[in-house]
């Protein structure tokens, strides 16, 4: 497992939200952060699938070090 960060240029609704269950969210003034446990490259791929379906432009993609 990878914890990522991925930031979008959009504050996503709780409807939204809930098609990424496996992700912790964060809003913020017109953007919203999620991290969480991606298994491997496929499931990243098809979270930023997902986004790019729903028209949610993807701002920044950080894997976050272990400590």
């Amino acid at each position: 497992m990878t914890r990522m960060l991925i930031r979008v240029d959009a504050e996503l609704s709780e409807e939204l939200l809930s098609a990424f269950p496996h992700l912790t969210s964060r809003r913020q003034r017109a953007s919203t952060t999620l991290t969480g446990d991606v298994a491997d490259q496929e499931q990243l791929q098809g979270v930023l699938n997902l986004l790019s379906s729903l028209g949610i432009d993807v701002v920044e993609v950080l894997t976050i070090p272990d400590d």
